[in-house]
């Protein structure tokens, strides 16, 4: 028998002292079974995580929030960071490893030309934006996906509080952002081509941030469109691939399509779970970023760009993109069979390298709870979201596919006799969590 009491009197605690009881809302409790999920880790090697009383599970949820691509505590990489430790964190100099991965990522993507680097993708897309202002001259963004939580991106729900529902979370606060700003952002809904009227008749927007797929690829036409519609209208094109990139090719998926951006954002992947992102864009506009003011003194520590570094020679070796769609269109089958067999309605979405699925029926948060609760039960972190990594073995998703098998059939029982999942739940319903929607 599983004992939780020592992770939920934490986490009782953590809503004591800590607004919300945690940093990020990707692992906030609420989200998964807000009365059985873990919450802290003690230890986490591989696909395995340890909770604090000591169970052991397969990580087969968001490993890092999508961070840990090459498994969490990947030697190589941890190896890197231990040496950057060791030979002084910060320092009144600069840390050569800043050159060589600018210098490395420019040569990834021979579109661009200069890079700047932060800790977090929510920084980098704040960078990205005073760069593109600064540069036109203008002031408002058109928005396609979800690029942070800082005020100009959240000034899209100042005018409508619902402008950011099919981006992100419905509803999502925007108190605290100034007034002054709506209207600045303007929402883009993905693969929507009618949308795209609204480049074609503005004067004043300074770029185009957007993430290359979400839910489903882009359609036929809809990426070339934007481009040329940016071209046209002197708007920089920007590619967010904070979450995207490293995932299904070596550097940001739109290499892939073949779409060349003004400017673009990587991170999560891209250091396998220390922070680190980076901004990279062409020359005559990342200059821009001399004639206003960007500057953080922990942008200049030395372990981020040194297991960026190792990460990438890490992917490079091993050619992690191509393990990863595997991984992950394997896991979609199994959600699909399972939902076949037992009759159960979902929806599976993603690319390969990320897919997701929803209960499509009545109580869906239920559902989705129970299945996270037995799951648990099973001895795998497990949702609606699958983030795989290099470490995922067949070993681990073949026990995957026996928990899945049992946890389906639950879960079938209870929608083919139209019960509600609450009978079947321990405590509260998760709560409504981050959306990939078109």
């Amino acid at each position: 028998m599983i004992n939780f009491d020592k992770g939920e009197s934490l986490w009782n605690k953590a809503n004591s002292f800590i607004p919300g009881g945690n940093m990020l809302l990707s692992k906030n409790n609420n989200l998964f079974s807000p009365d059985f999920w873990p919450a802290y880790y003690s230890r986490a090697k591989g696909p395995y995580v340890w909770d604090l009383d000591g169970n052991k599970y397969l990580d087969f949820s968001s490993n890092g929030v999508g961070a840990c691509s090459l498994g969490h505590a990947n030697e190589n990489v941890d190896k890197a960071a231990i040496e950057a430790i060791n030979n002084g964190v910060m320092s009144t100099l600069n840390t050569p490893n800043e050159v060589h991965l600018a210098e490395y990522l420019v040569s990834i993507h021979p579109w661009s030309s200069m890079a700047r680097f932060a800790r977090s993708g929510g920084e980098a897309n704040a960078v990205a934006i005073r760069i593109a202002r600064c540069f036109t001259g203008r002031e408002k963004i058109a928005i396609c996906g979800y690029h942070g939580w800082h005020d100009w991106y959240l000034a899209a729900n100042l005018s409508s509080k619902d402008n950011l529902k099919d981006h992100l979370l419905k509803g999502l606060g925007s108190k605290g952002v100034p007034d002054s700003l709506a209207n600045t952002i303007i929402p883009l809904r993905y693969n929507n081509f009618d949308d795209l009227e609204l480049l074609k008749n503005s004067k004043d927007i300074a770029a185009v941030k957007m993430e290359v797929v979400r839910s489903n690829p882009p359609k036929n036409g809809y990426l070339e469109l934007i481009k040329d519609i940016c071209n046209e209208k002197k708007i920089l094109l920007i590619f967010d691939e904070c979450t995207s990139g490293f995932r299904e090719n070596f550097g940001g998926i739109h290499l892939k399509f073949k779409i060349e951006p003004d400017m673009c954002m990587l991170g999560k992947a891209l250091g396998n779970g220390y922070a680190i992102s980076a901004v990279l864009g062409k020359e005559d506009i990342m200059l821009s970023a001399c004639d206003t003011f960007i500057s953080s003194t922990f942008w200049t520590e030395a372990v981020g760009p040194a297991a960026a570094l190792a990460t990438l020679e890490e992917m490079k070796d091993i050619k992690s993109w191509k393990i990863l769609p595997k991984i992950g269109s394997q896991i979609k089958k199994i959600w699909s069979n399972y939902s076949k067999k037992y009759n159960l309605p979902i929806i599976v979405n993603g690319i390969d390298a990320l897919p997701t699925f929803i209960f499509n029926c009545y109580e869906s948060n239920g559902f989705k709870t129970v299945f996270t609760q037995s799951m648990l039960k099973e001895g795998f972190l497990a949702t609606t979201l699958f983030y795989p990594t290099v470490k995922h073995e067949d070993i681990h998703i073949k026990k995957y596919d026996q928990a899945c098998d049992k946890t389906f059939k639950i879960l079938s029982n209870i929608f083919n006799t139209q019960r509600s999942p609450s009978l079947f739940c321990k405590g509260n319903y998760c709560k409504p969590s981050f959306k990939r929607l078109n």
